[in-house]
């Protein structure tokens, strides 16, 4: 079955949208506790490399280094990475809901996010989003970030699509607005029956 509107494309985010996010303030705050360490210190040192980390330029155990093991611990690289790739989880409606317009509508899907290599790959893997996902420009992989542009222009030639032939789901307000400048038709994800009743308005609705 095609589509009644022109989309053929969804263009996803993948934190916040088909899995929790894989190393937010949250989850840093719980690192903290856990490992007894310094949360100003630890998110200071943050957010001076991870930018450099979700652009491919710096390895996981690279920022790290920088971040946490600048100085003795009393636990292993290991046991941290360990904790970093437990704390994602998936959100099965939305991954359920995205599989089965695929199979409905013919859609080409495309993970367009930010994030680390070793979290990319370990979520990719762990959750098999590979099954439903045709192609992943992550961050990582093109060494650009959302917000900026070229990380979409990069998307939409890979897929070989025109802007007005995408539906793109994003957490992220400024993500959604970036994208629409595009002229890619944008949804702010604010959870699974928002973006449902959103994505229908676009033709895309699952059959009874």
């Amino acid at each position: 079955m095609t589509p009644t509107s022109s989309i053929t494309t969804l263009f996803l985010d993948i934190g916040g949208v088909l899995l929790t996010n894989g190393w937010d303030h949250n989850i840093r705050t719980r690192a903290a506790e856990k490992f007894s360490l310094d949360f100003n210190e630890m998110n200071e040192r943050h957010h001076l490399t991870f930018d450099t980390y979700e652009e491919g330029k710096l390895s996981l155990d690279e920022y790290l280094s920088r971040v946490v093991f600048y100085q003795e611990r009393s636990f292993s690289r290991e046991e941290f990475k360990a904790f970093m790739y437990a704390q994602s989880q998936p959100f099965p409606e939305m991954i359920e809901l995205m599989c089965a317009l695929k199979n409905q509508y013919g859609l080409q899907v495309a993970a367009v996010s930010n994030e680390g290599r070793e979290l990319s790959l370990y979520r990719v893997q762990q959750f098999k989003l590979g099954t439903f996902i045709d192609f992943f420009i992550s961050s990582c992989f093109v060494h650009y970030r959302k917000p900026d542009a070229d990380l979409y222009h990069i998307a939409l030639d890979i897929a070989q699509v025109s802007p007005e032939q995408v539906v793109y789901v994003d957490d992220r307000a400024m993500f959604v607005e970036v994208a629409q400048g595009l002229g890619i038709r944008g949804i702010l994800h604010n959870g699974y029956k928002s973006t449902q009743k959103t994505l229908e308005t676009f033709g895309l609705s699952l059959n009874s």
